[in-house]
């Protein structure tokens, strides 16, 4: 008896500490997941009353669920549209953006293909369907196979505007859930290509890019995209619903200390320049 009655009271008191703590729920890009996992790693280490739940399911997903209200923390690799701030001022969302991180999209290439470089057009061309065969832009004879990001995330979206100037991309793309799947599926094909974030590049190498054909092609990197050099960047984003206060403004801003910065660099994110950080730190 006493011992179910200590038992008993063990559970009362553990239940009682994870109600006394704080549990922040992010949601969204599957670009920015693989940062935001770290941030809450290391930040729980060092405030343990806190915990951090995080999960990808790309942009639209996360924007989807702050309108919702079932995140606290969106994590997106675009702005939202026009439509999504017109839905949050109907619900009395008020989204407040702040940049974390910044990002280069690369495009994707098997080791073993001979191309080193594409322009914008090119690009275009290839995901359109108008350039449909590796001869085309110098390579073998072969047929492109297309790789690429569902509709519901911000890469997509970005890429899309970005370089395919807003045109549908080609029927024949595959479509994968995040980067990690594109770069597996280009590492194992030869005749493949792909795009997404930096980090996420493995047994894959990257193609430099040229704005216009008379650039100089440049490939990604953290020094490429923080100089500007790199023509396909952006800036990641955290939303909230307000201003954020409390933890949630405490969390945000160690992101963009010396220190959160410091993490985002290590596993091959770009971070913010030192006055970008500052111009963003919650206030």
């Amino acid at each position: 008896m006493k011992k179910i009655m200590i038992c008993g009271l063990l559970l009362i008191l553990s239940v009682g500490l994870v109600m006394a703590g704080t549990t922040i729920t992010i949601k969204g890009s599957d670009t920015l997941v693989r940062l935001g996992q770290r941030w809450a790693e290391e930040y729980m280490k060092h405030n343990p009353d806190v915990v951090i739940q995080i999960s990808g399911g790309g942009s639209g997903t996360g924007i989807a669920a702050l309108l919702n209200g079932t995140t606290d923390i969106c994590e997106a690799s675009r702005d939202m549209k026009d439509k999504e701030y017109k839905l949050a001022e109907e619900k009395g969302i008020k989204p407040y953006r702040v940049s974390v991180a910044l990002d280069g999209i690369a495009v994707f290439f098997n080791e073993a293909n001979p191309v080193k470089e594409l322009s914008f057009a090119q690009l275009k061309g290839i995901y359109t369907g108008a350039i449909m065969n590796w001869k085309e832009v110098g390579g073998e004879d072969a047929r492109i196979i297309l790789y690429g990001r569902e509709n519901n995330s911000g890469t997509y979206a970005f890429f899309k505007k970005k370089v395919l100037n807003k045109e549908d991309y080609n029927e024949y793309t595959q479509t994968l859930p995040g980067t990690a799947a594109v770069v597996n599926a280009v590492s194992k094909d030869k005749n493949g290509i792909g795009y997404g974030g930096i980090a996420w590049a493995k047994g894959v190498k990257f193609a430099a890019v040229r704005k216009a054909d008379a650039d100089p092609a440049v490939l990604p990197s953290v020094e490429t995209v923080s100089n500007g050099t790199y023509p396909i960047s952006r800036e990641l984003y955290w939303f909230f619903n307000g201003k954020p206060t409390g933890e949630l403004k405490k969390l945000v801003n160690w992101t963009l200390s010396e220190e959160g910065q410091e993490i985002a660099k290590k596993i091959d994110y770009v971070p913010l320049s030192k006055e970008g950080a500052l111009a963003n730190t919650v206030k």
